[in-house]
């Protein structure tokens, strides 16, 4: 097991690693939209926010020799489901067919008050 982090993505926030590679999968943690060079929330509302979210996280899979394209599990948590044809525009915008699979559900509340929240699971092949 090897735990990886990069400064292109916010360093985490509690007792976790930004992604975990072991056995060709890198487990990337959910990440907020969190731009790393200010420290601040991407500005803007969910289009914005998941766009920083998705980036984030094709930062950390960068540092494993990855992009998005490895990616085969998302898991999207969101403040308000209202929020889900928005978010889902910029979703679509980081893969191509065959989409990974996804999951997407609406939560009570997400740290520091963030309007998406969004883990992958990349594999190499």
């Amino acid at each position: 097991m090897k735990a990886l982090h990069t400064t292109a993505a916010p360093a985490a926030i509690g007792p976790y690693s930004q992604a975990i590679e072991v056995n060709n999968f890198v487990y990337v943690s959910g990440q907020l939209p969190i731009d790393s060079t200010t420290g601040e929330f991407a500005e803007g509302g969910i289009k914005e926010q998941t766009r920083q979210s998705l980036t984030n996280a094709a930062s950390i899979l960068k540092e494993a020799g990855l992009n998005m394209s490895n990616v085969v599990k998302t898991t999207v948590f969101l403040s308000d489901m209202e929020n889900f044809a928005a978010m889902n525009e910029v979703y679509a915008t980081f893969f191509s067919a065959p989409y990974p699979a996804r999951s997407a559900v609406a939560v009570k509340a997400l740290p520091k008050g963030a309007l998406v929240e969004i883990e992958c699971i990349a594999a190499k092949f």
